[in-house]
């Protein structure tokens, strides 16, 4: 009885019938791939629609915003002018205090002793001047009569002199007790609020080191020192003098911005730019007036100051949305160029609202992109439409319209 044993099929066989296999699968999809292009047809491109905004020159006012701070109109340090101990305090700290307002008493009783020697001495002085007056006339009248000799005339005439000199001492001496007794009672040398007292009662106050006693200030108007750098104010004076800008004719009026963005409701006024260059940051310092009648504006306060620099006759506006940055960080914009988007790359000077004043890389009538920016690269067909206003239709026109419900469908 035969065994029927199963064929043994070599392995290398088997490999060579699976390389077979695969081969004609890959034909088979490749064919079926390849019919199914050759079916189907890609829609036409055409120009891409971009929204673009015409450059028109116009005359545009030019400000800067500087930084700076406020300060006093007036600053005055009440301090001691004679030695003594503070009897009184005669305001209320943080107040409202007027000119000549006594602030401070002083203890008078030893400057009030004072006067009173110095006006004794000027009586006792006055009394020699008469008697020295008296001898002075009686011996004229002897030397006349050859009663006396030369010599006592003299000294007669010397010693009315040395009184008379006497009495204008003490007269100055009855003056200076007289000021210092005045000094005791300190007053506001200008109006203005006052801050907290330095002394309290009880204290000693020293007219040799000046004790201070309390701060006033006036807050009203008050002072905002700005910087500018001495490279933009030679830049303005270079455009000013060559016409490119003309002298505005609000440039003295100055706005302020507190350091909150709060613009204050009062302008100022430029009263002087300093003539000095501060070698150390390279600035100039302008000093600004405000009103200041609700005390808004505090000393020391940081703010920031808009000053109209000049008019520009001409100037070109491009909108920020229409600027981008090239991988050297440099500004660019697509301006249409015959039917087609042409990179430029942009001169900017300043931001004016929403918009970059351009000095270079546009000219006047053209017309820049600003929407559709993500659909169009540099050298492609466009189609201009004003920016703002709806599409007619799919971009490329009714081709591109049947186009696209084809390969919808």
């Amino acid at each position: 009885m035969s065994t029927l044993q199963p064929r043994r099929i070599p392995i290398g066989a088997r490999l060579r019938s699976a390389r077979v296999c695969g081969a004609l699968a890959c034909a088979s999809l490749t064919l079926a791939l390849g019919c199914s292009r050759r079916g189907s047809t890609a829609p036409a491109s055409g120009p891409v629609e971009v929204g673009v905004v015409t450059i028109d020159p116009r005359p545009v006012t030019l400000t800067t915003e500087l930084p700076g701070r406020v300060s006093a109109f007036r600053v005055a340090e009440v301090r001691a002018r004679v030695n003594g101990i503070v009897l009184r305090r005669s305001f209320t700290e943080g107040s409202e205090v007027k000119q000549g307002q006594v602030l401070f008493q002083i203890d008078p009783t030893p400057y009030r002793v004072a006067l009173d020697g110095a006006v004794a001495q000027l009586a006792r002085a006055e009394a020699r001047l008469a008697s020295a007056r008296i001898t002075a006339t009686r011996t004229a009248v002897l030397l006349a009569g050859d009663a006396t000799s030369q010599q006592s005339n003299d000294d007669a005439v010397a010693a009315l002199k040395a009184a008379d000199a006497d009495v204008v001492a003490s007269r100055a001496a009855v003056d200076a007790a007289r000021i210092n007794l005045g000094y005791t009672s300190v007053t506001a040398p200008v109006s203005g609020r006052i801050g907290r007292s330095e002394v309290t009662e009880g204290a000693y106050v020293q007219a040799a080191t000046a004790t201070r006693l309390a701060v006033i200030q006036q807050l009203d108007p008050v002072y905002v020192d700005v910087t500018q750098s001495s490279a933009d104010l030679l830049r303005l004076r270079r455009a000013l003098g060559s016409g490119k800008l003309r002298s505005a004719d609000d440039r003295a009026r100055v706005s302020l911005v507190s350091e909150d963005g709060h613009e204050y409701e009062r302008p100022g006024s430029l009263q002087f730019t300093d003539v000095t260059v501060d070698p150390g940051t390279g600035a100039v310092v302008l000093r600004v007036v405000f009103p200041n009648p609700q005390s808004e504006l505090l000393p020391g306060m940081y703010v920031r100051a808009r000053l109209a620099e000049g008019v520009s006759q001409e100037a070109l506006l491009v909108p920020q949305s229409a600027v981008t940055r090239d991988s050297r960080g440099q500004p660019t914009a697509l301006v249409v160029k015959e039917g087609k988007a042409e990179l430029r790359t942009l001169a900017t000077e300043r931001a004016i609202g929403d918009a970059w004043l351009v000095t270079d890389g546009v000219q006047p009538g053209e017309q820049v992109i600003v929407e559709g920016l993500q659909k169009v690269r540099p050298g492609a067909p466009v189609t201009a439409a004003p920016a703002g206003k709806p599409s007619a239709g799919p971009p490329g026109g009714p081709a591109n319209a049947r186009g696209a419900a084809a390969t919808a469908k």
